[in-house]
């Protein structure tokens, strides 16, 4: 308890009141996303999905300053008070070392990786609709019932570039996939941060 507005704002008063309706505020957006998902007859997995920035943020927020004892440990809210939060973590948590944080490093990066994969196979394997002279984005219209693509010609392409089985031939599993692995990695980074809040460091 603060005695004096003076002294509720050298304790870090405004970085908690920041923090704590932040995370509020984001939770409530998780379910605006999945009741708009509802009301429009759509899956609950953009909801889903945002969840794993949701848990990112509470664990470097509010889960690991309450481990560590002290908002002040929490991350700041700067661009060079968040790198000097980075290398301090480093250095007391050993973090780049922890199997949850390269699970997640491996989810980032490796999502990055395969939408690039899969937008250049998309991208030439495209159904052409209309001739030469005209753009190419005239042949579409959004929410067709047919495919812009030809997910059979580019399901060959991969497979044989890699091996049979490293090809989606389902399109709905592919985009499934493309979704999860970003967000599970990103759970594990989070599940990592709120571990190392209460010293369960890297090796």
């Amino acid at each position: 308890e603060a005695a004096s507005l003076d002294e509720w704002l050298y304790n870090g008063g405004p970085y908690e009141l920041i923090v704590l309706h932040f995370i509020l505020g984001v939770c409530c957006y998780i379910g605006r996303e999945w009741e708009l998902s509802y009301r429009l007859g759509m899956r609950p997995w953009i909801s889903v999905a945002f969840t794993a920035p949701v848990a990112a943020a509470a664990a470097v927020f509010l889960v690991y300053p309450i481990g560590q004892g002290s908002f002040s440990d929490g991350m700041p809210l700067g661009i060079s008070g968040t790198f000097n939060f980075m290398l301090v973590f480093q250095a007391e948590h050993n973090i780049l070392m922890h199997p949850f944080h390269q699970l997640g490093v491996a989810g980032v990066f490796g999502g990055s990786l395969f939408s690039a994969m899969h937008g250049s196979l998309v991208t030439s394997s495209l159904i052409r609709e209309t001739t030469e002279n005209e753009s190419a984005n005239n042949g579409y219209k959004f929410g067709q019932e047919e495919e812009t693509y030809n997910i059979v010609a580019a399901h060959g392409y991969f497979g044989r570039l890699i091996f049979q089985y490293a090809s989606f031939n389902n399109s709905r599993a592919l985009h499934f996939f493309l979704g999860l692995w970003p967000v599970v990695g990103i759970w594990f980074t989070a599940m990592s941060v709120s571990t190392m809040a209460f010293n369960l460091n890297g090796f």
